[in-house]
Protein backbone atom coordinates (compact mmCIF):
# COMPACT_ATOMS: atom_id res chain seq x y z
CA UNK A 1 0.00 0.00 0.00
CA UNK A 2 2.91 2.04 0.77
CA UNK A 3 4.47 1.64 -2.60
CA UNK A 4 1.28 2.29 -4.13
CA UNK A 5 1.34 5.58 -2.73
CA UNK A 6 4.81 6.13 -3.68
CA UNK A 7 4.73 5.80 -6.79
CA UNK A 8 1.38 7.66 -7.17
CA UNK A 9 3.11 10.95 -5.07
CA UNK A 10 6.48 10.27 -7.79
CA UNK A 11 4.34 10.07 -10.51
CA UNK A 12 2.28 13.33 -10.01
CA UNK A 13 5.68 15.21 -9.68
CA UNK A 14 6.66 14.81 -12.94
CA UNK A 15 2.96 15.47 -13.91
CA UNK A 16 2.67 18.43 -16.55
CA UNK A 17 0.42 19.97 -14.63
CA UNK A 18 3.08 19.76 -12.05
CA UNK A 19 5.41 21.11 -13.93
CA UNK A 20 3.59 24.07 -15.38
CA UNK A 21 3.23 25.88 -12.09
CA UNK A 22 6.47 24.99 -11.13
CA UNK A 23 7.68 26.76 -14.03
CA UNK A 24 5.25 29.48 -14.32
CA UNK A 25 6.15 30.20 -10.09
CA UNK A 26 9.97 30.07 -11.28
CA UNK A 27 9.04 32.85 -13.89
CA UNK A 28 7.24 35.01 -11.52
CA UNK A 29 9.94 34.70 -8.75
CA UNK A 30 12.57 35.40 -11.37
CA UNK A 31 10.82 37.99 -13.34
CA UNK A 32 10.12 39.72 -9.25
CA UNK A 33 14.03 39.56 -8.57
CA UNK A 34 15.03 41.11 -11.78
CA UNK A 35 13.01 43.79 -11.66
CA UNK A 36 14.34 44.86 -8.04
CA UNK A 37 17.72 44.25 -8.91
CA UNK A 38 17.53 46.03 -12.33
CA UNK A 39 15.45 49.05 -10.12
CA UNK A 40 18.13 48.94 -7.30
CA UNK A 41 21.49 49.73 -9.76
CA UNK A 42 19.70 51.07 -12.68
CA UNK A 43 17.24 53.69 -11.65
CA UNK A 44 19.24 56.11 -10.74
CA UNK A 45 21.50 55.91 -13.73
CA UNK A 46 18.33 56.30 -16.07
CA UNK A 47 16.57 59.36 -14.02
CA UNK A 48 20.06 60.83 -14.21
CA UNK A 49 20.59 59.98 -17.72
CA UNK A 50 16.88 61.57 -18.36
CA UNK A 51 17.91 64.86 -16.16
CA UNK A 52 21.00 65.25 -18.69
CA UNK A 53 19.38 65.01 -21.86
CA UNK A 54 16.80 67.47 -20.64
CA UNK A 55 19.41 70.22 -20.04
CA UNK A 56 21.11 69.08 -23.23
CA UNK A 57 17.88 69.69 -25.29
CA UNK A 58 17.18 72.96 -23.46
CA UNK A 59 20.82 73.88 -24.45
CA UNK A 60 20.57 73.03 -28.01
CA UNK A 61 17.18 75.10 -28.34
CA UNK A 62 18.84 78.02 -26.60
CA UNK A 63 22.12 77.88 -28.93
CA UNK A 64 20.01 77.27 -32.17
CA UNK A 65 17.81 81.01 -30.93
CA UNK A 66 20.95 82.85 -30.47
CA UNK A 67 22.28 81.67 -33.39
CA UNK A 68 19.54 82.74 -35.64
CA UNK A 69 18.60 85.90 -33.27
CA UNK A 70 15.41 84.68 -32.12
CA UNK A 71 16.24 84.42 -28.70
CA UNK A 72 15.14 87.42 -27.84
CA UNK A 73 11.54 87.09 -29.96
CA UNK A 74 8.40 86.37 -28.30
CA UNK A 75 7.83 83.11 -30.06
CA UNK A 76 10.43 82.16 -28.70
CA UNK A 77 10.13 83.18 -25.29
CA UNK A 78 7.34 81.35 -24.82
CA UNK A 79 8.69 78.21 -26.37
CA UNK A 80 11.39 78.00 -23.83
CA UNK A 81 8.77 78.62 -21.08
CA UNK A 82 6.81 75.48 -21.94
CA UNK A 83 9.79 73.36 -22.41
CA UNK A 84 11.11 74.89 -18.74
CA UNK A 85 8.45 73.97 -16.88
CA UNK A 86 7.54 70.64 -18.76
CA UNK A 87 11.31 69.61 -17.63
CA UNK A 88 11.83 71.27 -14.48
CA UNK A 89 14.61 73.13 -15.53
CA UNK A 90 15.70 76.47 -14.09
CA UNK A 91 17.86 79.34 -17.04
CA UNK A 92 19.93 82.16 -17.13
CA UNK A 93 21.74 83.78 -19.93
CA UNK A 94 23.87 86.82 -19.28
CA UNK A 95 25.30 88.85 -22.43
CA UNK A 96 29.15 89.19 -22.13
CA UNK A 97 28.15 92.98 -20.24
CA UNK A 98 26.31 90.87 -17.48
CA UNK A 99 22.81 91.83 -19.45
CA UNK A 100 20.31 89.18 -18.29
CA UNK A 101 19.02 88.25 -21.66
CA UNK A 102 16.82 85.31 -20.48
CA UNK A 103 15.39 84.17 -16.69
CA UNK A 104 13.51 81.74 -15.63
CA UNK A 105 13.64 81.00 -12.11
CA UNK A 106 12.36 81.15 -8.76
CA UNK A 107 15.85 83.12 -7.25
CA UNK A 108 17.46 84.34 -10.41
CA UNK A 109 20.23 86.35 -7.80
CA UNK A 110 21.10 82.55 -6.52
CA UNK A 111 21.78 81.58 -10.59
CA UNK A 112 23.59 84.41 -11.27
CA UNK A 113 25.99 83.84 -8.50
CA UNK A 114 26.39 80.12 -9.49
CA UNK A 115 27.31 81.28 -13.26
CA UNK A 116 30.12 83.43 -12.14
CA UNK A 117 31.27 80.80 -9.49
CA UNK A 118 31.52 78.42 -12.40
CA UNK A 119 33.22 80.78 -14.58
CA UNK A 120 35.49 82.01 -11.93
CA UNK A 121 36.08 78.69 -11.04
CA UNK A 122 35.96 79.40 -7.31
CA UNK A 123 33.56 75.82 -6.99
CA UNK A 124 34.61 73.67 -3.88
CA UNK A 125 35.04 69.75 -4.97
CA UNK A 126 34.08 67.31 -2.87
CA UNK A 127 33.29 63.15 -2.91
CA UNK A 128 29.86 61.49 -2.98
CA UNK A 129 30.51 59.83 0.37
CA UNK A 130 31.03 63.37 1.59
CA UNK A 131 28.55 64.97 -0.24
CA UNK A 132 26.16 62.45 1.73
CA UNK A 133 27.70 62.98 5.06
CA UNK A 134 26.63 66.72 4.21
CA UNK A 135 23.10 65.91 3.62
CA UNK A 136 22.80 64.01 6.87
CA UNK A 137 24.03 66.85 8.66
CA UNK A 138 22.05 69.35 10.56
CA UNK A 139 22.49 73.19 9.09
CA UNK A 140 22.72 75.87 11.83
CA UNK A 141 21.40 79.63 11.54
CA UNK A 142 24.43 80.75 10.70
CA UNK A 143 25.56 78.09 7.56
CA UNK A 144 21.65 78.61 6.18
CA UNK A 145 22.16 82.61 6.01
CA UNK A 146 25.16 81.63 3.41
CA UNK A 147 24.83 79.43 -0.15
CA UNK A 148 27.55 77.20 0.05
CA UNK A 149 27.65 75.19 -3.23
CA UNK A 150 29.80 71.64 -3.94
CA UNK A 151 30.71 70.20 -6.76
CA UNK A 152 30.11 66.57 -6.50
CA UNK A 153 31.03 65.27 -10.42
CA UNK A 154 31.64 66.43 -13.97
CA UNK A 155 29.49 64.29 -16.14
CA UNK A 156 30.70 66.31 -19.35
CA UNK A 157 33.15 68.43 -20.63
CA UNK A 158 32.96 69.77 -23.48
CA UNK A 159 34.59 72.80 -25.66
CA UNK A 160 31.11 75.32 -24.87
CA UNK A 161 29.22 73.48 -21.84
CA UNK A 162 30.09 71.19 -18.83
CA UNK A 163 27.56 69.72 -16.86
CA UNK A 164 27.76 68.72 -13.27
CA UNK A 165 26.54 67.46 -10.13
CA UNK A 166 26.46 69.93 -7.22
CA UNK A 167 25.26 70.25 -3.54
CA UNK A 168 23.86 72.78 -2.42
CA UNK A 169 24.49 72.78 1.77
CA UNK A 170 22.16 75.38 2.42
CA UNK A 171 18.83 73.23 1.34
CA UNK A 172 20.46 69.63 1.15
CA UNK A 173 19.69 69.58 -1.96
CA UNK A 174 21.24 68.62 -5.41
CA UNK A 175 20.77 69.87 -8.26
CA UNK A 176 22.42 69.01 -12.12
CA UNK A 177 23.77 71.91 -13.68
CA UNK A 178 25.05 72.75 -17.08
CA UNK A 179 26.61 75.80 -17.55
CA UNK A 180 29.11 77.99 -20.41
CA UNK A 181 28.78 79.85 -23.60
CA UNK A 182 27.10 79.98 -26.28
CA UNK A 183 27.95 80.67 -30.07
CA UNK A 184 26.91 84.31 -30.21
CA UNK A 185 29.27 84.83 -27.73
CA UNK A 186 26.67 84.27 -24.43
CA UNK A 187 26.80 82.97 -20.83
CA UNK A 188 24.26 80.69 -20.05
CA UNK A 189 23.52 78.45 -16.76
CA UNK A 190 21.00 75.70 -16.72
CA UNK A 191 20.62 73.65 -13.37
CA UNK A 192 17.34 71.11 -12.54
CA UNK A 193 17.02 69.51 -9.21
CA UNK A 194 17.89 65.68 -8.32
CA UNK A 195 15.90 64.15 -6.03
CA UNK A 196 16.55 61.67 -4.12
CA UNK A 197 16.51 58.46 -5.99
CA UNK A 198 17.26 55.81 -3.46
CA UNK A 199 14.42 56.88 -1.06
CA UNK A 200 11.77 56.14 -4.26
CA UNK A 201 13.66 52.87 -5.47
CA UNK A 202 13.35 51.91 -2.17
CA UNK A 203 9.81 52.58 -1.37
CA UNK A 204 9.33 51.08 -5.28
CA UNK A 205 10.67 48.02 -3.92
CA UNK A 206 8.83 47.04 -1.09
CA UNK A 207 5.58 48.21 -2.84
CA UNK A 208 6.72 45.79 -6.22
CA UNK A 209 7.05 42.89 -3.83
CA UNK A 210 3.75 43.42 -2.11
CA UNK A 211 2.19 43.64 -5.75
CA UNK A 212 4.35 40.51 -6.77
CA UNK A 213 3.71 38.12 -4.06
CA UNK A 214 -0.40 39.17 -4.75
CA UNK A 215 0.31 38.79 -8.62
CA UNK A 216 2.09 35.19 -7.96
CA UNK A 217 -0.41 33.43 -5.79
CA UNK A 218 -3.17 34.57 -8.08
CA UNK A 219 -1.16 33.28 -10.54
CA UNK A 220 -0.44 30.19 -9.39
CA UNK A 221 -4.41 29.90 -8.20
CA UNK A 222 -4.50 30.49 -11.97
CA UNK A 223 -2.29 28.38 -13.77
CA UNK A 224 -3.53 25.55 -11.11
CA UNK A 225 -7.15 25.66 -12.96
CA UNK A 226 -5.86 26.19 -16.43
CA UNK A 227 -3.61 23.49 -15.99
CA UNK A 228 -6.33 21.21 -14.73
CA UNK A 229 -8.32 22.19 -18.20
CA UNK A 230 -5.37 21.63 -20.16
CA UNK A 231 -4.53 18.26 -18.53
CA UNK A 232 -7.99 16.71 -18.57
CA UNK A 233 -7.87 15.64 -21.83
CA UNK A 234 -4.46 14.41 -21.98
CA UNK A 235 -5.06 12.17 -18.94
CA UNK A 236 -8.09 11.35 -21.28
CA UNK A 237 -5.74 10.50 -24.44
CA UNK A 238 -3.75 8.48 -22.51
CA UNK A 239 -6.49 6.38 -21.23
CA UNK A 240 -7.49 5.47 -24.66
CA UNK A 241 -3.56 4.79 -25.64
CA UNK A 242 -3.60 2.47 -22.49
CA UNK A 243 -6.25 0.60 -24.04
CA UNK A 244 -4.96 0.55 -27.83
CA UNK A 245 -1.28 -0.96 -26.32
CA UNK A 246 -3.57 -4.03 -25.54
CA UNK A 247 -5.24 -3.82 -29.18
CA UNK A 248 -8.19 -2.30 -27.79
CA UNK A 249 -8.84 -0.30 -30.67
CA UNK A 250 -13.09 0.38 -29.52
CA UNK A 251 -11.85 3.36 -26.89
CA UNK A 252 -12.15 6.71 -28.52
CA UNK A 253 -11.51 10.31 -27.67
CA UNK A 254 -14.50 12.05 -26.84
CA UNK A 255 -13.36 15.76 -25.94
CA UNK A 256 -15.41 18.49 -27.26
CA UNK A 257 -12.65 21.18 -27.16
CA UNK A 258 -11.45 22.58 -30.21
CA UNK A 259 -7.72 23.53 -29.57
CA UNK A 260 -4.62 21.39 -30.87
CA UNK A 261 -5.41 18.50 -28.55
CA UNK A 262 -8.26 17.51 -30.15
CA UNK A 263 -6.86 17.47 -33.73
CA UNK A 264 -4.57 15.40 -31.64
CA UNK A 265 -6.94 13.21 -30.09
CA UNK A 266 -9.11 12.71 -33.62
CA UNK A 267 -6.66 11.43 -35.25
CA UNK A 268 -5.49 9.38 -32.34
CA UNK A 269 -9.22 7.85 -33.32
CA UNK A 270 -8.20 7.89 -36.88
CA UNK A 271 -4.86 6.50 -35.73
CA UNK A 272 -7.17 3.57 -34.08
CA UNK A 273 -9.52 2.89 -36.71
CA UNK A 274 -6.12 2.61 -39.30
CA UNK A 275 -4.47 0.47 -36.83
CA UNK A 276 -7.46 -1.89 -36.53
CA UNK A 277 -7.71 -1.83 -40.78
CA UNK A 278 -3.62 -2.64 -40.88
CA UNK A 279 -3.76 -5.47 -38.58
CA UNK A 280 -6.92 -6.88 -40.80
CA UNK A 281 -4.84 -6.41 -43.66
CA UNK A 282 -1.13 -7.67 -41.96
CA UNK A 283 -3.26 -11.04 -41.86
CA UNK A 284 -4.71 -11.19 -45.19
CA UNK A 285 -1.23 -10.59 -46.46
CA UNK A 286 0.43 -12.98 -44.27
CA UNK A 287 -1.60 -15.48 -46.73
CA UNK A 288 0.05 -13.88 -49.84
CA UNK A 289 3.26 -15.18 -48.55
CA UNK A 290 3.65 -17.33 -50.53
CA UNK A 291 2.45 -16.07 -53.51
CA UNK A 292 5.65 -13.47 -53.07
CA UNK A 293 7.83 -16.47 -52.47
CA UNK A 294 6.48 -18.30 -55.67
CA UNK A 295 6.86 -14.55 -57.36
CA UNK A 296 10.49 -14.31 -56.20
CA UNK A 297 11.06 -18.27 -57.66
CA UNK A 298 10.28 -16.53 -60.78
CA UNK A 299 12.31 -14.11 -60.92
CA UNK A 300 15.00 -16.49 -60.14
CA UNK A 301 14.06 -18.42 -63.05
CA UNK A 302 13.80 -15.26 -65.48
CA UNK A 303 17.60 -14.50 -64.01
CA UNK A 304 18.21 -18.29 -64.79
CA UNK A 305 16.56 -17.89 -68.15
CA UNK A 306 18.35 -14.23 -69.21
CA UNK A 307 21.74 -15.73 -68.38
CA UNK A 308 20.95 -18.95 -70.75
CA UNK A 309 19.66 -16.59 -73.36
CA UNK A 310 23.00 -15.00 -73.22
CA UNK A 311 24.70 -17.61 -73.10
CA UNK A 312 23.13 -19.07 -75.95
CA UNK A 313 23.26 -15.79 -78.15
CA UNK A 314 27.47 -15.55 -77.44
CA UNK A 315 27.91 -19.45 -77.93
CA UNK A 316 27.55 -19.29 -81.96
CA UNK A 317 29.85 -16.56 -82.58
CA UNK A 318 32.09 -17.52 -80.06
CA UNK A 319 31.81 -21.02 -82.24
CA UNK A 320 32.15 -19.07 -85.57
CA UNK A 321 35.09 -17.00 -84.19
CA UNK A 322 36.52 -20.31 -82.82
CA UNK A 323 35.98 -22.46 -85.78
CA UNK A 324 37.39 -19.78 -88.29
CA UNK A 325 40.74 -18.74 -86.18
CA UNK A 326 41.17 -22.36 -86.43
CA UNK A 327 40.68 -22.73 -89.83
CA UNK A 328 43.17 -19.64 -90.41
CA UNK A 329 45.86 -21.13 -87.98
CA UNK A 330 45.25 -24.47 -90.85
CA UNK A 331 45.46 -22.64 -93.66
CA UNK A 332 48.06 -19.38 -92.57
CA UNK A 333 49.61 -20.19 -96.07
CA UNK A 334 47.32 -20.68 -98.56
CA UNK A 335 45.26 -18.15 -100.95
CA UNK A 336 44.82 -15.06 -99.71
CA UNK A 337 41.69 -14.54 -100.59
CA UNK A 338 40.67 -17.47 -97.96
CA UNK A 339 42.70 -15.67 -95.21
CA UNK A 340 40.95 -12.42 -95.79
CA UNK A 341 37.54 -13.89 -96.11
CA UNK A 342 38.51 -15.57 -92.82
CA UNK A 343 39.21 -12.61 -90.82
CA UNK A 344 36.39 -10.59 -91.97
CA UNK A 345 34.21 -13.92 -90.66
CA UNK A 346 35.79 -13.31 -87.49
CA UNK A 347 35.69 -9.37 -87.61
CA UNK A 348 31.95 -10.00 -88.34
CA UNK A 349 31.11 -11.74 -85.30
CA UNK A 350 33.68 -10.39 -83.01
CA UNK A 351 31.21 -7.19 -84.29
CA UNK A 352 27.87 -8.62 -83.29
CA UNK A 353 29.15 -9.66 -79.97
CA UNK A 354 29.94 -6.30 -79.21
CA UNK A 355 26.79 -4.99 -80.58
CA UNK A 356 25.07 -7.07 -78.58
CA UNK A 357 26.87 -6.55 -75.19
CA UNK A 358 26.24 -2.57 -75.81
CA UNK A 359 22.84 -2.78 -76.19
CA UNK A 360 22.41 -5.37 -72.94
CA UNK A 361 24.53 -2.54 -71.20
CA UNK A 362 22.06 0.08 -72.47
CA UNK A 363 19.33 -2.00 -71.46
CA UNK A 364 20.58 -2.74 -68.18
CA UNK A 365 21.09 1.06 -67.71
CA UNK A 366 17.63 1.87 -68.33
CA UNK A 367 16.14 -0.71 -66.53
CA UNK A 368 17.71 0.14 -63.50
CA UNK A 369 16.70 3.51 -63.20
CA UNK A 370 20.15 4.81 -63.79
CA UNK A 371 19.30 7.03 -67.19
CA UNK A 372 18.34 9.98 -66.23
CA UNK A 373 15.36 11.94 -68.28
CA UNK A 374 16.63 15.09 -69.38
CA UNK A 375 13.06 16.95 -70.44
CA UNK A 376 12.88 19.48 -73.20
CA UNK A 377 11.19 21.66 -76.07
CA UNK A 378 12.42 20.12 -79.92
CA UNK A 379 11.18 19.97 -83.10
CA UNK A 380 10.57 16.25 -83.68
CA UNK A 381 10.61 16.82 -87.76
CA UNK A 382 14.28 18.34 -87.82
CA UNK A 383 15.13 15.55 -85.22
CA UNK A 384 14.08 12.36 -87.77
CA UNK A 385 15.00 14.54 -90.89
CA UNK A 386 18.73 14.83 -89.49
CA UNK A 387 18.20 10.87 -88.72
CA UNK A 388 16.80 9.72 -92.10
CA UNK A 389 20.05 11.97 -93.46
CA UNK A 390 22.51 9.81 -91.78
CA UNK A 391 20.65 6.37 -92.34
CA UNK A 392 20.37 7.07 -95.93
CA UNK A 393 22.88 4.65 -96.75
CA UNK A 394 21.16 1.54 -95.01
CA UNK A 395 17.85 2.50 -96.90
CA UNK A 396 20.17 2.44 -100.35
CA UNK A 397 21.39 -0.47 -99.52
CA UNK A 398 18.01 -2.18 -98.79
CA UNK A 399 16.54 -0.84 -101.69
CA UNK A 400 14.12 0.91 -99.99
CA UNK A 401 11.76 3.63 -100.75
CA UNK A 402 11.26 6.21 -97.32
CA UNK A 403 8.16 8.65 -97.76
CA UNK A 404 8.55 11.36 -94.98
CA UNK A 405 4.71 13.46 -96.24
CA UNK A 406 5.71 16.32 -93.11
CA UNK A 407 9.60 16.81 -93.62
CA UNK A 408 8.81 20.32 -94.44
CA UNK A 409 6.85 20.95 -90.95
CA UNK A 410 7.29 22.21 -87.49
CA UNK A 411 6.16 19.99 -84.78
CA UNK A 412 7.21 20.78 -81.58
CA UNK A 413 7.37 18.23 -78.51
CA UNK A 414 8.68 17.71 -75.05
CA UNK A 415 10.92 15.17 -74.59
CA UNK A 416 14.48 13.74 -74.04
CA UNK A 417 15.50 14.27 -77.52
CA UNK A 418 18.44 11.44 -77.58
CA UNK A 419 15.85 8.71 -76.17
CA UNK A 420 13.81 9.68 -78.54
CA UNK A 421 15.80 9.34 -81.16
CA UNK A 422 17.15 6.07 -79.63
CA UNK A 423 13.61 5.19 -80.02
CA UNK A 424 12.88 6.14 -84.03
CA UNK A 425 16.86 4.63 -84.41
CA UNK A 426 15.45 0.76 -83.74
CA UNK A 427 12.06 1.18 -85.11
CA UNK A 428 13.67 2.30 -88.77
CA UNK A 429 15.99 -0.33 -88.46
CA UNK A 430 13.89 -2.81 -87.91
CA UNK A 431 11.83 -1.70 -90.42
CA UNK A 432 14.55 -1.65 -92.64
CA UNK A 433 15.50 -5.36 -91.62
CA UNK A 434 12.12 -6.47 -91.75
CA UNK A 435 10.88 -4.73 -94.98
CA UNK A 436 9.82 -6.86 -97.94
CA UNK A 437 8.35 -6.09 -101.56
CA UNK A 438 4.79 -5.35 -102.26
CA UNK A 439 3.61 -4.92 -105.35
CA UNK A 440 7.41 -4.71 -106.42
CA UNK A 441 8.25 -2.17 -104.01
CA UNK A 442 9.79 -2.20 -100.64
CA UNK A 443 8.52 1.01 -98.64
CA UNK A 444 8.43 2.45 -94.92
CA UNK A 445 6.05 5.10 -94.30
CA UNK A 446 6.75 7.63 -91.17
CA UNK A 447 4.52 9.74 -90.18
CA UNK A 448 4.00 12.41 -87.50
CA UNK A 449 0.42 13.09 -86.07
CA UNK A 450 -0.37 15.80 -83.82
CA UNK A 451 -3.41 14.93 -81.56
CA UNK A 452 -5.39 18.23 -80.06
CA UNK A 453 -7.50 16.38 -77.34
CA UNK A 454 -5.27 13.84 -75.97
CA UNK A 455 -2.21 16.31 -76.18
CA UNK A 456 -0.02 14.27 -78.14
CA UNK A 457 1.70 13.77 -81.21
CA UNK A 458 2.01 9.91 -82.81
CA UNK A 459 4.99 8.73 -84.27
CA UNK A 460 4.92 5.80 -86.81
CA UNK A 461 7.11 4.00 -88.33
CA UNK A 462 5.46 1.37 -91.59
CA UNK A 463 7.28 -0.93 -93.84
CA UNK A 464 6.06 -3.02 -96.07
CA UNK A 465 6.27 -6.69 -95.51
CA UNK A 466 4.61 -9.90 -93.70
CA UNK A 467 2.56 -9.26 -90.89
CA UNK A 468 3.80 -10.50 -87.26
CA UNK A 469 2.43 -13.98 -86.11
CA UNK A 470 -0.35 -12.96 -83.86
CA UNK A 471 0.98 -15.32 -80.93
CA UNK A 472 3.93 -13.42 -80.87
CA UNK A 473 2.92 -9.63 -80.58
CA UNK A 474 2.57 -10.03 -77.06
CA UNK A 475 6.30 -11.03 -77.18
CA UNK A 476 8.64 -9.28 -79.52
CA UNK A 477 9.42 -6.55 -76.31
CA UNK A 478 11.20 -9.48 -74.72
CA UNK A 479 15.11 -9.55 -74.38
CA UNK A 480 16.32 -12.38 -77.06
CA UNK A 481 12.68 -12.91 -78.73
CA UNK A 482 12.94 -13.95 -82.50
CA UNK A 483 10.15 -14.00 -84.75
CA UNK A 484 12.41 -15.49 -87.15
CA UNK A 485 15.42 -16.33 -85.67
CA UNK A 486 17.07 -17.57 -88.91
CA UNK A 487 16.65 -14.35 -90.89
CA UNK A 488 17.02 -12.30 -87.56
CA UNK A 489 20.83 -14.06 -87.48
CA UNK A 490 20.88 -13.18 -90.94
CA UNK A 491 21.23 -9.26 -90.62
CA UNK A 492 22.80 -9.88 -86.66
CA UNK A 493 19.97 -8.93 -85.01
CA UNK A 494 20.15 -10.03 -81.11
CA UNK A 495 16.75 -9.99 -79.87
CA UNK A 496 17.24 -6.41 -77.63
CA UNK A 497 16.23 -3.61 -79.63
CA UNK A 498 12.40 -3.80 -79.00
CA UNK A 499 13.41 -4.81 -75.49
CA UNK A 500 15.25 -1.08 -75.10
CA UNK A 501 12.15 0.62 -76.61
CA UNK A 502 9.83 -0.37 -73.82
CA UNK A 503 12.38 0.53 -71.28
CA UNK A 504 13.27 3.50 -72.93
CA UNK A 505 9.26 4.45 -73.86
CA UNK A 506 8.44 3.11 -69.69
CA UNK A 507 11.11 5.21 -68.15
CA UNK A 508 9.54 8.59 -70.06
CA UNK A 509 6.33 7.18 -69.06
CA UNK A 510 4.72 7.31 -72.28
CA UNK A 511 2.33 5.54 -74.67
CA UNK A 512 4.51 2.85 -77.57
CA UNK A 513 2.97 -0.19 -79.50
CA UNK A 514 2.97 -2.02 -83.04
CA UNK A 515 -0.57 -2.74 -84.98
CA UNK A 516 -0.39 -5.30 -87.93
CA UNK A 517 -1.82 -4.51 -91.39
CA UNK A 518 -2.08 -7.08 -94.28
CA UNK A 519 0.66 -5.42 -95.83
CA UNK A 520 2.88 -4.95 -93.26
CA UNK A 521 3.85 -3.86 -89.73
CA UNK A 522 3.58 -0.64 -87.92
CA UNK A 523 5.88 0.65 -84.60
CA UNK A 524 4.52 4.11 -82.95
CA UNK A 525 5.17 6.03 -79.94
CA UNK A 526 3.21 9.15 -78.33
CA UNK A 527 5.02 12.10 -77.09
CA UNK A 528 3.27 15.46 -75.42
CA UNK A 529 2.81 18.01 -77.49
CA UNK A 530 3.70 21.58 -77.86
CA UNK A 531 0.96 23.59 -76.58
CA UNK A 532 2.04 26.62 -77.47
CA UNK A 533 2.87 25.77 -81.08
CA UNK A 534 2.63 22.83 -83.30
Amino acid sequence: MTSSRNKRKKKSLYSIKAQFISVFALLMIITIVMCLVLNATLLGRYYQSQKKAALEKTYYNLNAAASSGDITGDDFDLQLQKAVSRENVDVIVLDPDSKTIKSYSMDTEQMIRRLYDNLLGVNQSISDEDARALEDESVTSEESATTTTYVIGVLDDEDNYTIQLVLDRRTKMRFMEMWGTLDNGYFFLLRTGIESISNSADTANRFFVFIGIISTVAGVLAAWYIAGRMTKPILELTAVSDRMKHLDFSAKYTGKDRTEIAKLGANINEMSDTLETTISELKTANNKLQEDIQKKEEIDNMRKEFLSNVTHELKTPIALIQGYAEGLEDCVNDDPADRDYYASVIVDEAGKMNAMVQKLLALNHLEFGAETVNMERFNIIDLISRYLQSATLLADKKDVKVRFPQEDQEIMVWADSFLVEEVFANYFSNACNHVEAIKDEKVIDINVVPDDISNSVRISVFNTGLPIPEDSLSHIWEKFYKVDKARTRAYGGSGIGLSIVKATMDLMHREYGVKNYDNGVEFWMELEKDKEKT
